[in-house]
């Protein structure tokens, strides 16, 4: 393993500039921007080392349109002998850089051993780790049985609808063709993340009856109503949810409770050119939640307790009329951490840090729940360098030193996967 080491070591400045290219393509999603250049990069590259590539677009999702295509990269490298596949999969979309930066957010900066830029963190340098252990991989063991893949793919921060679920459901990114899959999103280096929190997104409307702004009395408020609403969640929901913890190890701390964000309100009239509102009364107001719960929760429960509410309100207020739509909902994921992923993950850790492994959940749903649901594939974790706290926050690093660490763990445990496939093929 030292020779395996010391190579990747040597690629440090390699794995950097790779990543510094990843962050200066502004793969802004929404809506969805730049990711063919992006996967082309990615593909270039990897068939440059003798990888099949293969793009395949999502033409059939919803967000897919020929102004934003959602382009994905699959690229793949059998080896000489039958064998386990593993897969390496990262997501290449990132959110929008936001204000508050002191730093260029596309540049690619690096100071003081941090690598800086949208993305470096959530996920690119996941991403570039990954290549340049698989790339070294092949380089020092040619004659490795199975096969490896490593995959970039779209469309995670909107639920990876177009990415991993469009090749789960193709057939590329699930039982048989693969057995393996090591996700690198910013968990920390020395955690294996084995599963994540449920989320259910919902929009919800309150409905009232326009009037002139002058004579609020003849109308009927429908923001007045959301306000109701959203009184009655904070007077009874959310104590309810602080009181719910799981036995899931979620991170942080404060993550192992059900939560419930309010992610965007809209009301009224829209206003006109002049940027001066409509003198009416707001005949329609327009709430979406994001509601996280636990594996300890049942999604009919979770629903139904914010029904329960509405029904309660549209029985105590005048006038009360609402309609719920649901936006997306995502079970809980708890994998087996004896599993071979998790298992040889977490040896490949102490081998390289000579420390314990911290087996980990996720707060947020991540392309696990794809591969799960939908490929049927179980054996699979998430892991890679970053410190999930800095994940869309302004001033966005992975640090340098974590990100070759990374490539070291990740790099032994896919030999160690394709090894023992041939010990047991």
């Amino acid at each position: 393993m030292d020779r395996l080491f010391a190579e990747i070591e040597a690629r440090r400045e390699e794995m950097v500039e790779l990543c510094r290219e990843l962050v200066r393509i502004p793969t802004v999603n929404p809506p969805g921007e730049a990711y063919a250049p992006c996967a082309e990069l990615l593909g270039r590259r990897l068939a440059q080392r003798g990888f099949e590539v293969h793009y395949l677009r999502a033409t059939d999702e919803r967000a897919d349109s020929d102004r934003f295509p959602r382009i994905n990269v699959v690229a793949r490298r059998d080896g000489k002998t039958r064998g386990k596949t593993v897969h390496f999969n990262g997501h290449i979309d990132v959110v929008p850089a936001g204000d508050g930066w002191t730093v260029d957010p596309w540049a690619g900066e690096v100071h003081d051993g941090r690598l800086y830029g949208r993305g470096s963190c959530d996920m690119k340098g996941g991403i570039a780790a990954a290549v340049i252990a698989v790339e070294t991989l092949v380089d020092l063991f040619p004659d490795l049985p199975g096969a490896l893949e490593i995959s970039g793919t779209v469309d995670e921060e909107s639920g990876g609808f177009a990415g991993v679920a469009f090749l789960a459901r193709k057939g590329v990114l699930s039982r048989p063709r693969v057995d393996h899959v090591i996700i690198p999103e910013p968990l920390d280096v020395d955690r294996v993340c084995i599963g994540h929190r449920g989320v259910w997104w919902a929009e919800i409307e309150t409905r009232g009856r326009i009037a002139h702004g002058s004579m609020p009395f003849l109308g009927d408020s429908a923001i007045r109503h959301m306000g109701a609403l959203l009184a009655r969640f904070e007077q009874e929901l959310f104590p309810r949810l602080a009181q719910r913890r799981t036995a899931m190890p979620v991170v942080p701390e404060a993550a192992r409770v059900s939560t419930l964000n309010i992610n965007s309100i809209h009301g009224g009239q829209p206003e006109g050119l002049d940027g001066l509102p409509s003198p009416c009364v707001a005949d329609s107001c327009r709430l979406v939640l994001d509601r996280r719960f636990l594996v300890e929760e049942r999604i009919e429960d979770v629903r139904g307790e914010v029904v329960a509410i509405l029904e309660g309100l549209a029985r105590e207020r005048p006038g009360f009329r609402w309609q719920l739509r649901d936006l997306m909902t995502v079970e809980p994921v708890l994998v087996d951490r004896t599993l071979p992923v998790p298992r040889t993950v977490a040896q490949a850790i102490r081998r390289v840090l000579g420390r314990e492994p911290a087996f980990v959940c996720s707060p947020g749903t991540y392309d696990q729940k794809h591969i799960l649901r939908i490929g049927r594939l179980e054996d699979c974790v998430a892991y890679g360098p970053g410190i999930l706290d800095l994940a869309h926050q302004p001033d966005e690093f992975v640090i340098i030193d974590d990100m070759v660490a990374s490539a070291k763990v990740m790099a032994l445990a896919a030999l160690t996967l394709l090894e023992e496939g041939r010990l047991q093929g």
